[in-house]
């Protein structure tokens, strides 16, 4: 490596189950001497490695979109420079040069009897960095899938291609608690047959995921595809049949999961990773037939207003994809916008009159929120009726307090409390 990457170079390379730890562990190990006496930057994703850590940053300036998961001690040490993007913009924002990219370290999948490599587990915005970089190096393992989509490399193509010593990421899910099996059942009972799904991450979307096996014909178009996805294939629930784009084939961004879930992805033609200028296109996602996008949050508003990026002061999530796939939905024919969250964490009411942080998704994107107390469908509500919504599915205890804060908000906004 160090004879080919450069100080001030930036570097980037697959986030989550798609990081090449051979390579990511041997820049860390020996940071010093790749960065020659200078700096490098270091674009990060979502983490579940803990390669980095705070005291690289006397080699590493992190910049990235994200700060939740292992990523957090990052941000809590105030060494994580965030940048505010709605992941759809992450690619074309690369190909402008906006984000630099010198540097792509891969993880690839062995060749197929063509000689092709592929890109593994992953997409997303890494085919933009591929287009931009001056250096490409990656590892390769037998446990990596050769998934469908392309780029296709060949070897000659790398500058330093190596096999790796270290197996692809195992992703560990806790195992769902009674208010993320509650909120499963309410999503389920939103979604119909022949719906397209799109999930965020985390037990959470996996509850909601192994809640639809009683479903038929369900499509994938989404950001992540996750173990649930595989077992829901292997069960008959998802063909595919019933979507009105990418009829009979499933589309993802990135696989994060397990060993399954790479087995079940491996030379699946039923299977197509897309960079996220597609998964995450405004009008890919407004042409899909009943489009259900669950995604998760921090902390919601009464009048539906979202923050998904701050909480204790701490930046810990992303603007991601939320609003890209909240839109398309909601101009998806029977589509289905959804925010979904336990109504409290540690003891404190997720559903607030004020949120804590910004607002990552404004009320007039809100959908339908749903926690382990019901649903509430905001779709043409004023903000009184929102509020009245809103506090009924808060936790019991806490509703009485929201209700006295409700009549000062909606005085702010000129609205009467019912």
């Amino acid at each position: 490596m160090q004879a080919l990457i450069r100080p001030g170079d930036a570097l980037w390379w697959g986030q989550s189950s798609a990081e090449p730890l051979t390579l990511t562990r041997t820049l860390t190990a020996q940071r010093h001497a790749i960065a020659q006496g200078g700096r490098l930057r270091v674009f990060v994703g979502m983490d579940a490695s803990g390669t980095l850590a705070p005291e690289q940053a006397d080699v590493f300036d992190f910049f990235g979109y994200a700060g939740g998961g292992g990523h957090r001690k990052l941000a809590q040490a105030g060494v994580l420079d965030i940048v505010p993007s709605h992941y759809s913009h992450l690619a074309a924002l690369i190909r402008a040069g906006r984000l630099p990219a010198d540097v792509l370290l891969l993880q690839v999948s062995p060749p197929d009897a063509q000689g092709r490599h592929s890109l593994g587990a992953v997409r997303e915005y890494l085919p933009a960095a591929l287009e931009r970089a001056r250096v490409l190096i990656g590892e390769v393992h037998p446990g990596v899938p050769w998934t469908h989509g392309g780029p296709y490399l060949a070897a000659s193509d790398f500058d330093v291609l190596v096999e790796a010593s270290e197996p692809p990421l195992e992703l560990a899910r806790a195992a769902p608690g009674e208010p993320e099996q509650a909120i499963a059942r309410h999503v389920a009972g939103l979604i119909e047959d022949g719906a397209t799904l799109q999930l965020g991450i985390g037990a959470l979307p996996e509850a909601v995921l192994a809640a639809l096996h009683g479903h038929r014909d369900l499509g994938l178009h989404s950001g992540a595809v996750l173990d649930g996805i595989a077992a829901l294939a292997e069960a008959g629930v998802l063909t595919h049949a019933r979507k009105s784009r990418d009829v009979g084939v499933g589309v993802g961004g990135i696989l994060m999961g397990g060993s399954r879930l790479r087995r079940w992805a491996h030379r699946n033609a039923q299977l197509v990773l897309r960079e996220s200028d597609y998964t995450h296109d405004a009008e890919v996602l407004a042409s899909s037939h009943k489009l259900a996008a669950i995604n998760s949050a921090i902390e919601v508003d009464l009048t539906g207003q979202i923050n998904a990026e701050v909480a204790g002061g701490t930046y810990l999530g992303a603007v991601g994809g939320a609003v890209d796939f909240l839109r398309g939905a909601a101009r998806s024919r029977g589509g289905l916008p959804i925010v979904a969250l336990p109504a409290t964490a540690r003891g404190a009411s997720r559903i607030v009159a004020q949120l804590s942080g910004p607002v990552s998704t404004p009320r007039s994107d809100a959908g339908l929120i749903v926690t382990e107390h019901g649903v509430a469908d905001l779709r043409g509500q004023s903000l009184s009726r929102r509020v009245r919504r809103m506090i009924d599915i808060a936790a019991p205890e806490h509703r009485e307090d929201l209700e006295r804060q409700a009549h000062a908000l909606l005085r702010q906004c000129g609205a009467a409390f019912a």
